[in-house]
């Protein structure tokens, strides 16, 4: 729709035309301003200054590049564009450039070498300056407050930092430079290695604050140890005497009571002895009766006392014989008769356990002195330990131990109940052991343990739970807690009891990390990439 104004009746009264005309005059002021002195540089915010002597007395965020906000107090009448790009740009070395008033550097974070540093190029209208034009010196704020003064000498054609820059890389970098008389601040933030979550994530996600504190750690030395048949309560069974098998009722992982038949075999040689304690109380049965009758007729004067001696003599020498075949069946683990056959002979368990081993068959002939079957009380076991030479003066009869599973989450205490007294010629080595309470079965033998020998207790500065450490490439990590997310820092580890782990290094007491629930951070710091330059 077209609008036609008349210029007669189109009239403004004189205060509102006069309030027009200080406006557009006032705009066109400020524009010209503007032009004139908002002009940006190749990589920041550029001012007009006859002089940078006066930089001190500016904001920080007037002398650096992209990374800050705007300090000036018209900041709220542009665009962030107009003063600040989105990102820092790269330099041809792969490093962050900052610029201002033609002047400028390229600022690299490198781990060529191995440890990561600080690497600085200058360059003055895009052309560069020798690394001894200017003096540079930067200060890192770390997230917590702790200052880092980093110094620069010169290298080839850039400055190299003269220390290695601590992981993680987060924290806030004021690059202080002086080229001649003139001196410029720019601001790096790096933020390599954060987690942002909100307090709700943190909750949602169960992550558990704690503080690094000191603590008092059980110095206790580690030892290799596999879980063995407590020989005690072993038993390798024998049948004794050679025979056929008949019946084999025990099955090998069977639990069996004691006297419970775990075989039947039929004996020639059981026969035979059976056979002769049938003859022997025979023999004293007419014995005894001899006896009685020589007796009788002797103190009725009717026989000689010399047939009465010889009928004793004989009863005691058949009772001799009857008590020595008797002897053998039960050297045997033979009853008199068995079942009614002179050959059956019924094999036993010692005493309460489990068959751990049979070699058996129904059928087979087996040897007196064959091992047949081994039976073991596994209600106890015992931990064989391997001890070092150097550890011998902590490993001592009854020092108490923690014996814990390498293969599932396991762990009992006990005490050490044997140490050898030789140490083997070829690993220069000795043995010790400690008995185990094995009421459910779980340390079977042949396990793989550990056991850790308490040899006393350590007071250490700084402590976390062990469940915060966790493991990042090959560096072990505590994730410690931020304003808005946490941060992986590398750690440096000491001893520990199993609960608590000694920090040497990278962290201070009082620093509030993720005691619980690190693996989660974990996972979502894996999801991002590295900001390293290699």
């Amino acid at each position: 729709m077209k609008m036609n104004f008349n210029k007669n009746t189109f009239r403004l009264p004189r205060k509102q035309g006069l309030a027009i005309a200080v406006i557009v005059a006032a705009g066109i002021v400020l524009g010209g301003w503007i032009l004139w002195g908002g002009t940006s540089a190749p990589s920041g915010e550029q001012h007009e200054h006859a002089s940078h002597a006066e930089a001190k007395g500016h904001a920080d965020a007037e002398h650096h590049g992209s990374q800050a906000g705007d300090g000036h107090d018209h900041a709220k009448e542009h665009g962030d564009t107009e003063h600040h790009e989105s990102a820092p740009k790269s330099g041809p070395h792969g490093g962050r450039l900052f610029s201002e008033d033609g002047f400028g550097l390229e600022l690299l974070l490198s781990e060529e070498g191995g440890e990561p540093g600080f690497r600085v190029w200058l360059f003055q209208q895009g052309k560069p300056l020798a690394p001894s034009a200017a003096k540079v010196s930067m200060v890192l704020t770390r997230p917590g407050g702790e200052k880092q003064d980093i110094l620069f000498v010169a290298e080839k054609d850039y400055l190299k930092s003269t220390g290695p820059i601590a992981e993680p890389h987060v924290f806030e970098a004021s690059l202080s430079v002086l080229l001649g008389n003139t001196p410029f601040l720019f601001i790096d933030i790096r933020e390599e290695g954060k987690i942002e979550l909100t307090d709700e994530q943190i909750k949602a996600a169960a992550i558990g604050i704690e503080k690094a504190t000191p603590a008092k750690i059980k110095v206790a030395a580690q030892l290799p140890g596999e879980i063995r048949f407590n020989e005690d309560r072993t038993a390798h069974v024998v049948p004794r005497v050679a025979g056929v098998v008949e019946s084999v009722p025990a099955n090998l992982g069977q639990p069996v009571k004691r006297g419970q038949v775990l075989a039947v075999i039929a004996s020639i040689a059981l026969s035979e002895q059976r056979s002769e304690q049938l003859a022997a109380q025979k023999r004293l049965s007419l014995a005894q009766s001899t006896y009685e009758r020589e007796k009788k007729l002797w103190e009725e004067k009717i026989s000689a006392e010399q047939d009465y001696l010889q009928a004793r003599q004989a009863l005691r020498e058949a009772e001799i014989a009857v008590a020595n075949s008797q002897q053998k069946l039960v050297a045997l683990g033979a009853g008199a008769t068995g079942s009614g056959r002179l050959n059956r002979y019924e094999i036993r368990a010692p005493f309460d356990g489990m068959v751990v081993e049979k070699h058996i068959a129904l059928g087979e002939a087996v040897k007196e002195d064959a091992s047949i079957f081994t039976i073991s009380d596994l209600s106890s076991v015992w931990a064989e330990i391997i001890v070092p030479a150097k550890d011998l003066n902590i490993v001592r009869v009854g020092e108490k131990v923690v014996v814990k599973a390498t293969a599932f989450d396991s762990r009992a205490e006990g005490s050490i109940s044997y140490v050898g007294a030789l140490l083997g010629q070829d690993t220069r080595t000795a043995r010790a052991r400690v008995t185990l309470a094995n009421p459910n079965m779980a340390w079977r033998p042949g396990l793989f343990v550990t056991v850790d020998v308490v040899s006393g207790e350590a007071e250490v500065p700084v402590s976390v739970l062990a469940e915060a450490i966790q493991t990042i490439g090959d560096k072990s990590v505590v994730f410690i807690r931020v304003s808005d997310g946490f941060v992986a820092q590398p750690v440096r580890l000491g001893r520990s009891d199993g609960k608590r782990i000694e920090v040497l290094s990278g962290l201070k007491a009082g620093t509030p990390y993720a005691a619980s629930g690190s693996f989660v951070l974990k996972s979502e710091l894996g999801k991002g990439s590295a900001e390293h330059s290699h």
